[in-house]
């Protein structure tokens, strides 16, 4: 893929898609701002280049309506915290004063868009939308690998009028999971666990294809029904909310053999304490989802953390996202 270092940025208007998509609580406050920082780096890169930033993301699902609490309000804060300026805000993603904003923004200025899918036209990949998302910026740069694996109008439409490149962080999570696909160190473990059965199922046996060990918790461990010598599937605790004792152990002296071990969802209902067991244990002696890892203060000790679970499932699973095929080699 090209990335942004390969583009003449200076002086230009350049449409970024991030993925600001971060947890909230009931008041719209923001739980975690893992995925804002992350996407730092890139958005730092254009301000010290003399590029225009005008930042676009989704953020919950409002239906192709305007929800107050899933305005970006607060990533716009977070992001002047962190990017030490002001950074504009505009009150949609098109329409004339938002045209007049980004008119108007001068080289090392960044401005917000409003949330995408206050409309719906962005998950319907309309055309006519994604043209005028794109109809005042000169390139556009995809950062937000958690939504590539979405055909939206600012993930796969905007690309097809202006030309496109890829930011560092998706830049960071492609190369990486190519790596654990191509070339990984062995043993290659893959933990899998979590509730939706119909998104793990393809990655799982994928990885039983490639992998040396594949552990299954979690919900989706009742529902797997069939066999490999490499596959370990849990056994519950009698409320099926944790795996029990016997698989904690079985599956903590696999991870003690592992060079590389990919994990994505927890093994247990481990928002509740006395269901928490089997992925504190396992989380402390790796890693994954970003709610256990940071609940149990254990970035630091996690060579890299996927900021998308979806899009690293199908990117594991098929090699690409619609995300990625839009952008040039």
């Amino acid at each position: 893929m090209k990335t942004i270092r390969e583009a003449d940025i200076k002086n230009k208007r350049v449409f970024v898609r991030c993925d600001f998509n971060c947890p909230v609580d009931d008041s719209g406050n923001i739980l975690d701002d893992f995925r804002i920082k992350k996407t730092l780096p890139t958005i730092e890169y254009l301000i010290k280049n003399d590029a225009k930033a005008v930042l676009a993301s989704h953020f919950g699902d409002p239906e192709g309506k305007f929800i107050e609490k899933l305005k970006l309000n607060q990533v716009q804060k977070k992001l002047s915290e962190y990017l030490k300026l002001s950074v504009l805000k505009a009150p949609d993603c098109i329409g004339e004063k938002t045209k007049k904003m980004v008119e108007e923004l001068q080289p090392g200025e960044v401005l917000l868009l409003e949330n995408l899918r206050f409309h719906k036209e962005e998950e319907e990949n309309d055309d006519s939308f994604a043209k005028e998302l794109s109809l005042l910026e000169d390139l556009f740069v995809n950062d937000a690998f958690g939504a590539s694996h979405r055909k939206h109008a600012s993930i796969i439409g905007v690309p097809k009028h202006i030309p496109a490149f890829a930011g560092f962080l998706l830049k960071k999570e492609v190369s990486t999971l190519k790596a654990i696909l191509e070339s990984p160190e062995r043993p290659l473990v893959g933990v899998f666990g979590g509730v939706k059965i119909e998104t793990k199922l393809p990655t799982i046996k994928k990885f039983i294809e490639i992998a040396d060990y594949v552990l299954i918790g979690g919900k989706i461990a009742k529902e797997i029904d069939f066999k490999n010598d490499n596959l370990f599937v849990a056994d519950l605790t009698e409320d099926g909310f944790d795996i029990n004792e016997k698989s904690i152990k079985e599956f903590k002296e696999i991870i003690g053999k592992a060079k590389t071990i990919v994990w994505n969802g927890p093994l247990g209902w481990f928002e509740k304490k006395e269901s928490g067991k089997g992925t504190k244990e396992v989380a402390i002696a790796i890693s994954e989802s970003l709610f256990a890892v940071e609940k149990y203060k254990l970035s630091d000790k996690i060579d890299f953390l996927s900021t998308g679970g979806g899009a690293m499932l199908e990117f594991l699973a098929e090699e690409t996202l619609p995300g990625l095929e839009v952008i040039p080699d």
